[in-house]
């Protein structure tokens, strides 16, 4: 089984660590990281000494039919995936011969730009859920979404939970625990502010002013 996780500049590291931790070990697997072109992946940066690269080891037509599509969302390099005729183009090609197609945060506007997000319900980051509705999709508040063969998580680390339930799809509900024991994922936070309706007003404005900084798409204006 064949698994490409699109990279791009800019991407949000952990969109696809996230789910790779999972999905690299199911059995009978290779996971490639894709691009344009390979080498090392400048992912979004939070300051000018926060920089951390990943390596695509193969380009987008290197891997033509993967049975699973990883799309990670990222900052300012979400709306420059979705305006690369050669990356949407990419995925439309691949998606229809795909066991599953998914996205993790703002990578579901890249869905979206490619057309596959029409009259679908989707999930994505909390502060970007009012512009789904430009890609065609209904904003739907849960940790991930799936539609036929085309799955969307939330915000970064929602997509380990998506890549536990496709190791369901796959290979059973055991290997998924199993797998979910394997790294140790028993989330257990210090604060109960991980979703939108448990946080204060104060909170929220914080978190959106982190996110701006960062260049993320709420701050950076609406996808294209």
């Amino acid at each position: 089984m064949q698994i490409a996780i699109l990279a791009y500049h800019r991407m949000t590291a952990l969109d696809a660590v996230g789910p790779y931790e999972v999905l690299s070990r199911l059995p009978n697997t290779m996971v490639h990281f894709v691009a344009e072109e390979p080498g090392p992946i400048l992912t979004d940066t939070h300051g000018f000494h926060s920089r951390f690269a990943l390596v695509a080891d193969a380009r987008l037509e290197d891997v033509p039919s993967p049975d699973i599509i990883v799309i990670p969302g990222g900052s300012t390099g979400t709306m420059e995936a979705m305006q690369s005729a050669r990356t949407i183009g990419w995925l439309r090609a691949a998606h229809p011969t795909a066991q599953w197609t998914t996205s993790v945060c703002t990578g579901a506007f890249i869905l979206g730009a490619a057309g596959l997000l029409q009259g679908l319900q989707a999930t994505t980051h909390w502060a970007s859920k009012d512009y789904l509705a430009q890609v065609g999709a209904t904003y739907v508040a849960e940790r991930f979404v799936r539609q036929g063969t085309i799955i969307t998580a939330a915000g970064v680390s929602a997509g380990i939970d998506m890549a536990l339930y496709i190791a369901e799809q796959v290979g059973g509900a055991e290997l998924a625990q199993a797998l979910q024991l394997a790294i140790e994922y028993d989330p257990q936070p210090p604060y109960a502010t991980g979703a939108l309706a448990q946080c204060a007003p104060t909170v929220i404005a914080r978190a959106l002013q982190a996110i701006r900084s960062a260049g993320g798409m709420d701050g950076a204006g609406e996808p294209a």
